[in-house]
């Protein structure tokens, strides 16, 4: 059976809340970071099940023996924000990653013909192959942008399978792009929104999340 890309949008309550803070215009820069930090947070803890290794240990209760589990202590973990933007969404999945590296990307995208070409590069020359990838991009409209970093993952040795977007609100197209080429790849989001303007922004959406977070 072929691989089919996989889109969550968690019927969370605190997640549905800080999107609609998020997407309200009026919702001033300080309380729009919060509400990053907490989508950001609350999607992380959605990708992370199931995908972090855990060991079985036993411990000392106060009153005896006990089995327990734990996050595997060797486990290679990757966080890779997509600049600027994709720093909104860091601190919350770096407060349940705390000891994943960080490796920074940037991207700048031409307005009229809507590629991106890229002006930060900080990832490693080579992954091991069992790191898990966790990407943070606020938007997947077009899929310029995200296609562009994974193929670049990819090149460095990253395994598709190991790696998990935490995303804010994604549409088709990115989405399809994204299922053709990389299949394997999980996508945590707040929703999907169906519309792109003539701009390749999405509609609703919640605009430049770069400038919201950033109050440029």
């Amino acid at each position: 059976m072929p691989m089919q890309l996989r889109i969550y949008v968690p019927p969370h309550p605190l997640v549905a809340h800080w999107l609609t803070v998020a997407r309200d215009k009026n919702t001033p820069v300080p309380l729009f970071r919060s509400a990053m930090h907490e989508i950001g947070r609350w999607l992380t803890y959605e990708a992370m099940r199931e995908w972090l290794p855990v060991q079985e240990v036993g411990i000392e209760t106060p009153l005896g023996p006990s089995a327990g589990k734990i996050i595997d202590p060797n486990a290679l973990l990757a966080i890779v924000p997509i600049l600027r933007a994709g720093l909104s969404l860091l601190d919350g999945c770096q407060s349940l990653l705390p000891t994943a590296a960080i490796y920074h990307l940037g991207f700048v995208r031409n307005e009229e013909t809507l590629e991106s070409s890229c002006y930060v590069n900080r990832l490693p020359e080579k992954f091991a192959p069992d790191t898990r990838i966790l990407i943070t991009e606020p938007m997947l409209a077009t899929g310029g942008t995200i296609m562009t970093t994974l193929e670049m993952l990819v090149e460095r040795g990253a395994e598709p399978g190991l790696i998990r977007i935490v995303n804010v609100i994604c549409a088709p197209p990115a989405l399809q792009k994204i299922d053709r080429k990389f299949p394997g790849i999980k996508i945590y989001a707040a929703a999907i929104d169906e519309t792109l303007n003539e701009k390749g922004w999405i509609v609703p959406g919640l605009g430049d999340a770069g400038d919201r977070t950033f109050g440029t």
